[in-house]
């Protein structure tokens, strides 16, 4: 097992560590119930760690007095086995931190788990801050197994749709045609579980899938809203919003409308540019994957549409529900977790399937970028979102686009640079224009009074 030897600087720092969404310590007399509980609720939210052996704040002000070193390593077997004895097991790893006096403190390291977890009394915690919460209701309990992708809201039954909507539809009677091997509808979506296989109940995947307007008969809004903003402001306002339209249908369709409206709505994008005013162009395969993958992905127990959000300068697509599993924001291009999984392979039977490349597609929206010159698109998780922001940013440093600028236009003032380079910040333009000039590329341009820097220009 690991051991880290600490200097006293890190002891007092994790001493004086705050306890947070993804950090705890508790002192060396903890119980076993409580150690299941945080190592629970770390679990079933985003992973985690917490250190046995630093008394609380609360408990000891003198941060000095917090570390409590054990002598004896074998004294915290206890930990290890109240954490193995959870099941289903937890993803985990130890570290010993060791003092000057070869004393010792337990640090817990918990993965964000792909299965929902419960202590040996048989209660669901989930970390929110800096607290291990108790879940007890079971629409909670059902929320969490939906959004870690241990079970879908795919599978849920559709009470208020009838098993014709699927069996006589217009989309699947175009399916089928092109299908193969030859089936009927009854056959074909009995075979993918699209229906019970009893009753011929629809669930919500057959629903989505194959119903002609899946909206009216779906309790949650599951459409697509595409928004455009005549802005690059970071949170525009509504004065921006320029025009709004809601894609709805079956989503084959969804995809299919969605990107093209994005499409037409692009053409008449246009931003300054390091050669001037430029039409906006962004690789059609990222944003093609990008929002197949929403689509795909998103979690369809929340009553919300996909919002695609088109500014001046970058296309925001916002998808409900947190990553699924064990994806997380680093692993997400290598990961391979599905959260609507009959939807993900009935999707791919089309003649044309949208998620064609099963797996590989945020890769390639990253790779296509990148052959753009642009910088590869940005992931977040916010908030029961996951946001992917495309930005027309280019890969080139903020120096050569600024000089490739003044090839063309006698001078660049500092908004026209910060808008055309992606950089935010005026004091770290700024910064950029000092370069240039240190490297006596470029000269500033005064203002009458001669006491102000109002512009850069090429050096003479």
């Amino acid at each position: 097992m690991r051991e880290r030897i600490l200097s006293q600087k890190e002891i007092l720092d994790f001493s004086d560590r705050e306890e947070s969404h993804f950090y705890d310590n508790k002192a060396f007399g903890i119980k076993g119930n409580k150690i299941q509980k945080i190592s629970v609720a770390f679990a079933n939210a985003d992973g985690g760690e917490f250190i046995i052996g630093i008394k609380d704040k609360k408990d000891e002000p003198d941060i000095s007095k917090r570390w409590e070193g054990i002598e004896d390593k074998e004294t915290f077997n206890f930990v290890f086995q109240n954490i193995i004895e959870l099941s289903p097991s937890i993803p985990h790893s130890f570290e010993f931190l060791k003092d000057s006096n070869d004393n010792y403190a337990l640090r817990i390291i918990i993965e964000k788990s792909e299965s929902v977890h419960k202590t040996a009394d048989n209660t669901i915690y989930v970390r929110q801050s800096a607290q291990s919460i108790p879940i007890k209701d079971p629409a909670q309990i059902q929320a969490l197994s939906f959004s870690k992708g241990e079970s879908s809201f795919e599978d849920t039954i559709v009470n208020s749709a009838l098993a014709e909507d699927i069996f006589e539809s217009n989309e699947i009677n175009k399916f089928l045609n092109d299908y193969s091997p030859q089936s009927d509808a009854i056959d074909f979506t009995v075979n993918q579980n699209l229906v019970d296989r009893k009753t011929y109940d629809p669930r919500t995947a057959g629903i989505l899938m194959f119903s002609d307007n899946p909206i009216p008969l779906l309790p949650k809004r599951c459409g697509i809203k595409v928004s455009r903003y005549d802005t690059s402001e970071e949170v525009p306002e509504r004065i921006h919003l320029k025009e709004q339209f809601s894609i709805e249908g079956c989503l084959n369709e969804q995809i299919n409308q969605a990107a093209s409206k994005i499409t037409e709505i692009m053409e008449s994008v246009q931003i300054m540019g390091a050669k001037g005013l430029m039409k906006v162009s962004y690789p059609p395969e990222t944003i093609w994957e990008i929002l197949v993958n929403a689509v795909i992905h998103r979690d369809y127990s929340i009553s919300d549409d996909i919002h695609v959000l088109i500014f001046n300068n970058r296309i925001e697509i916002k998808s409900p529900g947190k990553l699924p599993g064990y994806v997380t924001i680093d692993n997400i291009l290598d990961a391979r977790f599905s959260r609507n999984s009959k939807i993900v392979r009935v999707l791919n039977k089309y003649k044309n399937p949208p998620n064609k490349d099963m797996g590989e597609g945020l890769n390639t929206a990253f790779q296509r970028m990148e052959e753009f010159r642009l910088k590869p698109p940005i992931i977040q998780e916010e908030g029961n979102y996951v946001n992917v922001t495309i930005a027309h940013t280019p890969l080139a440093s903020p120096e050569e686009t600024i000089m490739e600028y003044l090839e063309v236009n006698a001078q660049i003032k500092n908004r026209e640079a910060r808008e055309i380079t992606g950089v935010k910040s005026e004091n770290v333009m700024k910064r950029h224009f000092y370069n240039l000039r240190d490297s006596d590329l470029i000269e500033p341009v005064m203002s009458q009074t001669g006491n102000k820097i109002i512009a850069w220009k090429k050096k003479s």
